[in-house]
């Protein structure tokens, strides 16, 4: 005899029966077999008796009753069959005493198919069980270059190290990215306590999740999971309250609806009107420059926090952002406030700095390397009305804004004045990490090169590679020379930022073979340009008027040489008519009549990349991971990198993967 639960779970299967029908889709339980009719394998693997999470379940081994079932795994059968009273003994001896008898199942791509325990899985399922205990062989899919079948190899291999089998995800990289939220690697392997910590956080995570309409959302609960730590971190999350994860997913929501969008980053590559002269009140149009002084002065200044890497005395590359900072300080004085928040190297360090400057009362935030984009996009979504934005390039986030340069530009009349230059067809340059935008000043160059010399070649190293001795500069650069000299090289195209404990270095475009290098040219960065035209349009009220779209497209600004963020400078021993021919071409790029990548462009393996008649796209000019054809080198694996330019390729390398939020 039948009871109401069988009703109801009958019900429930009889809609997921017709939703099927009505979508064209199968309405009964899947068949393993009839699915890998179709499908090569290449072995089993007996896995023993494991938890298998019942969400995992989606169908049978061969046919047998699968007609029984919905595609939900609830009972088709009538109320008064003999199906229906053995679903319903099995129902009350769940509530009793619980399923105790393990099922028999083969696991296939990470789903489950049930050889013996339909009706268990069935009453489990209706009951809100979240595993049940199973016999299960693996059914091994034969290799294949496709991004499912590179999931899933992940996530035997973690299943391997953890021993945990309950999280999946939708796109590669995203287990190693746990790992390393976690604070582990992807080869240590995991102690008891840590699988019972990780379980249990998971655990409250879904629970939370379930309860706030999770299941609806065409995402995996592991997606959403890793889409939490890149937030709020692991290390405590077993100490929070339901209370206070069901606060911090609100807050992410959006977020989580947001994962299966494939969302654009779109690059705005030159200023707006948005970013031009001041905005003065109408009645005050006319008003003297002292009168105009007196009113910005009687208002609270915009403070305006910039968060380094290292210090401007050690470190190029925050020497040429605090000279950006300067600039616009002394444009800008009586409307911003600047401060400095120095000495960050890890992302814990970020974050401190990012509280101090949120504490004392910064409305805007430049964060100015790529290290710091984790801890940029945490400290927005924890500060919602803090205006954050991270130098970074080719990275989504819809909680901040990202901004760079397209140096490659700079870099491709450098290229052609070393084509010129050069009496032994035969270059050298130096890039620091394999990050994006790397092979695309790299290759411009080379075209720059090509272009005045077709016959020359580029010779390419790195200058984060563990091979050179970078903890002393000079002996750095010494051998990087010696290395050039070996292959004929007459100029090097080296370092684009000079710090004041580098500045006697080389850097820019210079001549060796002489008693000192002579500079001849070098790409520079003018940051104030871009701070000060942004900080503009905060201060003319125009910000959000930039702001992402509807489509929640993230913005990337990514201005050239024609907003003057980006320029070349010459030294007196480049020739007049050699530089009168690089400022010729400069104007052109300028105007917008003259495209760098465009025209036929191969690889070094020969691959056509652009056509005779053709121009890469920014986004693809953005993402290049390739090299031209006339560099000798390579791009170097982290494996072959120093620490600190593993870390950051971990963000923004051409390896990552892609994945972050």
């Amino acid at each position: 005899m039948s009871i109401p639960e069988y009703s109801k779970a009958r019900k429930a299967a009889v809609k997921a029966y017709k939703h099927g029908l009505s979508h064209g889709s199968y309405p009964y339980l899947p068949v393993l077999d009839e699915l890998l009719s179709f499908t090569s394998t290449a072995g089993e693997m007996d896995l023993g008796l494991i938890d298998i999470p019942l969400e995992r379940i989606v169908g049978t081994k061969s046919a047998g009753r699968t007609k029984a079932f919905a595609s939900n795994f609830m009972p088709l059968l009538g109320d008064d069959t003999e199906f229906a009273d053995k679903w319903c003994s099995l129902y009350r001896s769940h509530l009793n005493e619980g399923i105790r008898e393990p099922v028999i199942a083969c696991e296939f791509m990470n789903s489950y198919y049930i050889i013996e325990g339909n009706k268990r899985v069935s009453v489990l399922k209706f009951s809100g069980a979240v595993n049940v205990a199973g016999y299960v062989t693996r059914i091994l899919p034969a290799p294949s270059d496709t991004e499912e079948f590179r999931i899933y190899q992940e996530f035997m291999n973690f299943c391997k190290i953890s021993g945990v089998n309950t999280i999946y995800f939708s796109h590669e990289g995203c287990f190693k990215r746990l790992c390393t939220l976690m604070g582990k690697d992807f080869s240590s392997v995991w102690d008891e306590e840590e699988r019972s910590i990780f379980r249990s956080c998971l655990l409250h995570f879904t629970d939370v999740f379930r309860e706030k309409g999770g299941e609806k959302l065409p995402v995996t609960v592991g997606d959403a999971f890793l889409t939490y730590l890149n937030i709020y971190g692991y290390g405590d999350m077993l100490k929070k309250s339901y209370p206070q994860l069901r606060q911090e997913l609100t807050k992410l929501w959006a977020e989580f609806e947001a994962l299966p969008k494939k969302h654009q980053v779109n690059l705005v590559l030159k200023p707006g009107t948005d970013e031009e002269k001041e905005s003065v009140p109408a009645a005050l149009q006319g008003a003297s420059a002292t009168l105009r002084k007196k009113l910005f002065a009687s208002e609270s200044r915009l403070k305006v926090g910039f968060l380094y890497y290292r210090t401007a005395e050690t470190s190029g590359w925050t020497n040429g952002h605090n000279l950006g900072r300067m600039h616009l300080e002394n444009s800008l004085r009586d409307r911003v406030e600047t401060v400095v928040y120095d000495g960050a190297q890890t992302e814990s360090d970020a974050l401190n700095l990012i509280e101090q400057a949120v504490s004392e009362g910064c409305q805007v935030l430049f964060s100015t390397s790529p290290r710091f984009l984790g801890a940029s996009i945490k400290a927005a979504v924890r500060y919602p009305k803090l205006k954050i934005l991270n130098c970074a390039v080719n990275t989504y986030s819809g909680h901040l804004r990202t901004y760079y340069g397209r140096l490659y530009e700079a870099k491709f009349l450098v290229g052609m004045l070393a084509g010129i230059l050069t009496d032994t067809g035969h270059l050298g340059y130096v890039s620091d990490a394999p990050i994006f935008g790397a092979p695309a000043s790299i290759n411009a160059f080379a075209l720059g090169v090509k272009m005045v010399n077709p016959e020359a070649q580029v010779h390419l190293a790195w200058s984060m590679e563990n091979r050179w001795n970078l903890q002393v500069p000079k002996k750095a650069s010494a051998m990087l020379e010696e290395y050039f000299q070996e292959a004929g090289v007459s100029h090097i195209s080296g370092r684009d930022t000079i710090s004041p404990l580098t500045s006697e270095q080389p850097y820019g475009l210079y001549r060796i073979g002489e008693a000192a290098p002579v500079r001849l040219a070098a790409s520079i960065w003018h940051w104030g340009n871009f701070y000060q035209r942004i900080v503009q349009t905060i201060l003319n009220g125009k910000w959000e008027n930039t702001a992402p779209d509807q489509s929640g497209n993230s913005i990337n600004y990514w201005w050239g040489i024609s907003s003057g963020m980006i320029d070349i400078i010459y030294s007196k021993e480049i020739p007049t008519r050699t530089k009168q021919l690089a400022e010729l071409v400069k104007q052109q790029i300028i105007s917008g009549n003259f495209q760098i990548f465009s025209g036929e462009i191969h690889d070094q393996d020969g691959v056509l990349r652009c056509g005779e008649k053709e121009e890469l796209s920014p986004a693809d000019i953005v993402r290049m991971d390739w090299l031209m054809d006339n560099v000798a080198g390579n791009i170097p694996e982290p494996g072959d990198l120093i620490r600190e330019a593993a870390d950051m390729t971990d963000i923004q390398g051409l390896h990552t993967g892609k994945v972050f939020l």
